[in-house]
């Protein structure tokens, strides 16, 4: 089966995407592994499907609305926010929602020609962080960082991304690295759990039933 890599719409990814070389998800037969680390002793049932709206990463100072959506590009290939967007964090709409059962994916940029984006601060994100996503039905997933990690794009866990789960997850994806010759070589992957829902009011958010 063969895994078309992702890029912004080039034969070659540019300099500074977030999603350079992020693989596109190969359909699987089998639940993928992911990394090991505690899970919520009594997780939240599963959400039903609902587009998110807005994403909050406290620890990143992330606050960001509304959500974009990315898909496949006509190659085959992952879509990743435009520079244009570079402040704005992708949700890729072939996947889950995120509170549904199984792997969610978020996409964001750290860094682009024009500076900053939005996943600047992607190494403030620890294990026991909240990640909170606000979703068009009015309901908020909130997830709790499992784990991060670093990997060369030539070997990006595809499967360990997007395979299968048993129950709600997310994932956060970035570039990362040292810059060589223009773009990052690595990508930072943040795989977090759902640890409760909540119901979305005009002050904010706060705790559902239960």
């Amino acid at each position: 089966m063969t895994v078309t890599a992702l890029h912004d719409g080039d034969p070659a990814p540019r300099a500074h995407e977030a999603g350079a070389n992020i693989a596109a998800p190969a359909r699987a037969a089998t639940p993928a592994p992911t990394p090991t680390a505690s899970v919520p002793a009594s997780p939240p049932a599963p959400l039903a499907a609902s587009k998110p709206v807005r994403v909050r990463i406290p620890a990143a100072g992330v606050d960001t609305a509304p959500v974009l959506e990315l898909g496949l590009a006509a190659d085959g290939s992952v879509e990743v926010p435009s520079v244009a967007d570079a402040d704005r964090i992708g949700w890729y709409r072939e996947g889950v929602t995120p509170g549904q059962t199984g792997p969610a994916v978020l996409i964001g940029h750290f860094d682009t020609v024009e500076g900053p984006a939005v996943l600047r601060d992607v190494a403030r994100i620890h294990p026991g962080d909240t990640i909170t996503v606000d979703r068009a039905d009015g309901s908020a997933a909130v997830f709790a960082v499992r784990t991060v990690e670093q990997v060369d794009k030539e070997h990006f866990p595809t499967q360990r991304v997007y395979g299968d789960t048993a129950r709600p997850e997310l994932r956060v994806i970035t570039c990362g690295g040292d810059l060589r010759d223009g773009h990052r070589p690595d990508n930072i992957i943040v795989y977090a759990d759902l640890l409760r829902t909540s119901a979305v009011s005009p002050g904010g958010t706060r705790p559902s039933a239960g």
